[in-house]
């Protein structure tokens, strides 16, 4: 089986699940002060970039989302 995640960005990824779950909801699925306090895309970029676990914690959330559309 291909790996859903192959040629995705992590910038597509974040943007897909901010338009599908929108910044409010997202804080509260993946608990980081970048999701929660004043959200941007650059600011979350460049937190997940640094670090891991928390984007695994995303790109778990964006394969979630994926397999319930």
């Amino acid at each position: 089986m291909a790996d859903p995640l192959h040629g995705k960005t992590l910038e597509s990824i974040l943007t897909e699940l901010v338009d599908f779950y929108g910044w409010e909801q997202l804080g509260t699925m993946v608990t980081i002060r970048c999701f929660t306090h004043d959200p941007s895309i650059k600011s979350s970029l460049a937190f997940l970039r640094k670090t891991e676990w928390a984007r695994k914690k995303v790109e778990k959330l964006y394969l979630y989302m994926k397999e319930q559309q």
